[in-house]
């Protein structure tokens, strides 16, 4: 207790705590008032369909998207995102006290602000339950682990004095690697980026002249049996399912087509605009020019071996940033990239840009200050207006709420394919047209694997009725494995979607080939403003006559 208030005492030590709960109690604010993203919902099935993995991620979204609704015994937009709102606040945790080991407790705050303000950071790690969010506390605390073996000193008057007598180039590998051979596994089971993440570590242990000898030492041959067995949940499942998580994940990185310079372009600005562009910019700066350009202004009366320190940081850093921010910034050239793809490797980054503020400081605190404080406010700002529209419709035309009376008709908003889920409980508990149907239908199945989330979560606590997919393109996602194909022959079903999929002739022709009869039951309107946003169509499947046909799964 003593300890705490001395630390608290310190004025720097406020500005970090006010950084970590004003940010938690910021995100908090928006995962209350959100809408949950088909991601999210999506991953909710995960948790009532509990296993070693899935088709598409590993196994900790599942843990982390049912940890609220387990605890709370609630299903909310909240709840599936308390487990997100705790592995983020542990991630900034983590990444200051690895800036402090690095480098300084002033690029530590640093370091914590850029990463709190940043927008993808903050709602994409921090508020919505992907898998993600364990991955960057697992990212971060195996940099932590890395920075601790690397560059550890000495505990011991003693043993500071055997390091002086010995070459800058020693490194006596220790028991860290096995926990960071941990690590790096339960990174894989948030995100195969893990993957990645254990690659550049290697590669950092193969460049550094100091460090080569890790290759020889029986804790490194310890942390890789730790590895293997960490993520043996991942391979067991996939030895059972034909490898078809590996075989789904591989396939994206195949290029398919001709290749395009200006989608890289595109894939970099957007990333920087996700970022911040104030944030986003600096971040390729800092990692593209030269590392000890800057280093050296800063630590110019260093040692040599100071020197020697700081430079192998830095090439940890971007050992394992730079394979991901690059590499996918280049695989936009020939496929989709999503924004988070990258943003593990930005993550790490920040540790470099929160070094190289420390020499903007020395030029212009008040800069640096006007800075952070200017890029806060304008992210903040701009979250808060992007929620507003999304719950409310404040420049939605028309709403009730409407600023000025609005500009943007619903058609042309996509957030409006957002269901508000609260809504659509409301109007399955309401109707004893649905009421009856579900208790007379074996199974509900949508045309879309992510809308199976939104219905399932609203359906809490209402209906226990397993939901299926059938999608004319066959992707079924972690659907093909959470039933069988003749599960329900001969059974009745509910198949809903919503109002752009309703509009589809080809999908309606196509499940009248599977049933008996389909006939429309019951609309739930969605409303936003006052108005109608979206509109949830139910329809009454009666006797399913032929399983519908799968390309993977059982």
């Amino acid at each position: 207790m003593q300890i705490a208030q001395k630390w608290l005492a310190q004025k720097v030590n406020q500005s970090v705590l006010f950084l970590l709960v004003g940010g938690l109690l910021f995100r908090a604010f928006i995962a209350f008032w959100l809408y949950p993203t088909f991601d999210e919902a999506y991953y909710y099935l995960y948790s009532l369909h509990l296993d070693w993995s899935y088709f598409d991620h590993p196994i900790l979204v599942g843990l982390t998207t049912g940890f609220g609704p387990w605890s709370t015994g609630v299903v909310s937009q909240f709840t599936i995102r308390l487990g997100a709102l705790i592995w983020h606040t542990g991630s900034l945790v983590l990444l200051y006290l690895t800036s402090l080991k690095l480098f300084s407790a002033k690029a530590a705050r640093l370091t914590l602000a850029i990463a709190t303000i940043s927008p993808i950071f903050l709602v994409g790690f921090g508020v919505l339950s992907l898998p993600d969010s364990p991955l960057m506390f697992f990212w971060s605390a195996s940099l932590y682990c890395a920075a601790d073996e690397f560059f550890r000193q000495p505990r011991t008057q003693k043993h500071s004095l055997l390091q002086e007598s010995c070459s800058s180039d020693s490194y006596l590998p220790s028991y860290r690697l096995a926990i960071l051979g941990i690590l790096v596994g339960l990174a894989c089971l948030s995100k195969y980026h893990g993957f990645i993440l254990g690659l550049g570590l290697v590669g950092f242990c193969l460049t550094s002249p100091r460090h080569r000898s890790i290759v020889r030492s029986p804790w490194a041959w310890l942390a890789l049996g730790l590895f293997i067995i960490t993520i043996s949940p991942i391979l067991l499942w996939n030895m059972q399912h034909d490898w078809v998580s590996f075989r789904f994940q591989s396939e994206r990185a195949v290029p398919k087509g001709g290749y395009n310079l200006l989608s890289v372009g595109g894939v970099c600005l957007a990333g920087v605009a996700y970022l911040f562009p104030t944030i986003g910019f600096p971040l390729w700066w800092v990692s593209l020019r030269p590392a000890l350009a800057g280093t050296m202004q800063v630590f110019s009366k260093k040692s040599l071996t100071s020197r020697k320190e700081l430079e192998a940081s830095w090439l940890l850093i971007l050992w394992v940033s730079l394979p991901l921010t690059l590499g996918f910034t280049l695989i936009g050239g020939y496929r989709q990239i999503l924004p988070a793809w990258s943003m593990p490797g930005f993550w790490g980054l920040t540790l470099l840009l929160g070094q190289q503020a420390i020499i903007w400081e020395q030029q212009s605190r008040r800069r640096v200050r006007r800075w952070l404080l200017g890029s806060g406010i304008m992210v903040s700002s701009i979250l808060l207006i992007a929620l507003l529209q999304v719950t409310t419709g404040i420049v939605q035309k028309p709403s009730q709420y409407a600023l000025m009376g609005g500009f943007l008709p619903p058609k042309d908003d996509p957030s409006t394919e957002l269901i508000d889920i609260q809504q659509l409980r409301r109007g399955f508990a309401e109707s004893p047209v649905l009421s009856a149907a579900l208790q007379n239908s074996s199974f509900i199945f949508t045309n879309r694997y992510y809308l199976g989330g939104p219905i399932a979560m609203s359906l809490e606590p209402i209906a226990d009725i397993p939901i299926t997919c059938f999608d004319i393109g066959k992707d079924l996602r972690g659907f093909a494995f959470w039933s069988e194909a003749n599960q329900w022959l001969g059974k009745d079903a509910l198949y809903i979607t919503t109002n752009p999929f309703n509009q589809r002739q080809d999908l309606m022709a196509n499940y009248r080939t599977y049933f008996n009869s389909l006939s429309e039951i019951e609309t739930i309107p969605i409303r936003r403003g006052g108005v109608v946003v979206n509109i949830i169509y139910i329809y009454q499947a009666k006797t399913l006559l032929k399983p519908y046909p799968r390309s993977y799964g059982i």
